[in-house]
């Protein structure tokens, strides 16, 4: 990828671009785009990837134009819930890199894009993190997006800052697990966006129960309603709560989200829920309150 800088006569690199001026380039290319959603968690392992794959696909059977930028730079997962394995190409007219393409309505950047091994570990300090991302936000050519989903690593490291001073506006949906464990890291994580003023969409429980796949009962497997109370707690909008359902299994081997599987489940139906509820969320001023707060 190349270095943001200015070029002179000849693409030679002339002064490089201060911060004011990379935020400018960043905010004219993504012009375009109605809303942005940055999903994050400060715990690992809550799902974050699959609840942005999969609120990204319903939102796109929903008729919407999204985009995926995946900034999990040492452990990208997205790719793989979305079943590719393309490279982000270069328009030759202008230079700028195009998203991988990931159906009618659908496209993703995820720095597994760009890697001729898949299996590479990617071994950067904070300053290369924050320019690849910088660059994902200024070179790809994202165009007119209804949205764009951005999904994060866990904590509230360079990724997250990066992403929050570029898209001040980004509207963050927390994810989190029932337990307590999870609680106590997503707490970090909502204090860390009060201390950065960031807008917060709401909060979304995933891993809520499970729905036994032989005689339909709900199983709270790890507890229930640990995210909806702390939604209530902290005065925000709860977005919904997605069960465990074991058709994940199938849809994450299959490369393929579970809200695009023919078969009904209650995860799915989830999913789709999220999605409705996102989009009657972002859709105007002073909406997300009133309505995720069910």
């Amino acid at each position: 990828m190349s270095s943001c800088s200015q070029q002179g006569q000849h693409g030679q690199t002339t002064i490089p671009m201060t911060a004011a001026m990379q935020k400018k380039v960043m905010s004219e290319n993504l012009r375009e785009v109605r809303h942005t959603i940055f999903v994050m968690s400060g715990k690992g392992g809550v799902g974050k990837s699959s609840v942005t794959v999969n609120l990204a696909v319903a939102l796109a059977a929903r008729g919407f134009t999204v985009g995926i930028l995946d900034v999990d730079l040492h452990g990208p997962s997205v790719p793989h819930l979305l079943g590719t394995s393309d490279f982000v190409m270069v328009d030759q007219s202008d230079g700028k890199l195009m998203p991988v393409p990931c159906g009618e309505r659908l496209s993703l950047v995820s720095i597994e894009s760009f890697l001729e091994d898949k299996d590479s570990a990617i071994i950067w300090r904070g300053p290369k993190k924050a320019g690849a991302i910088q660059q994902f936000l200024s070179d790809v050519k994202w165009g007119a997006l209804d949205y764009l989903l951005i999904d994060s690593p866990p904590g509230t490291g360079d990724e997250h800052m990066t992403i929050l001073d570029a898209i001040p506006d980004a509207q963050c949906v927390v994810v989190t697990t029932p337990q307590e464990i999870s609680l106590a890291d997503v707490r970090k994580a909502l204090d860390f966006l009060k201390i950065v003023k960031a807008p917060i969409l709401g909060i979304v429980e995933n891993m809520s129960g499970l729905a036994c796949p032989h005689c339909g009962k709900e199983i709270d497997l790890f507890k229930k309603g640990g995210g909806k109370e702390l939604a209530e707690r902290e005065n925000l909008p709860f977005l919904g709560a997605i069960p465990l359902d074991p058709m994940t299994v199938v849809a994450a081997d299959r490369g393929q989200p579970i809200v695009s599987l023919p078969e009904d489940g209650p995860a799915k139906a989830a999913f789709l829920q999220l999605a409705d509820t996102v989009a009657k969320a972002t859709q105007g001023e002073g909406q997300a309150s009133e309505g995720a707060s069910s």
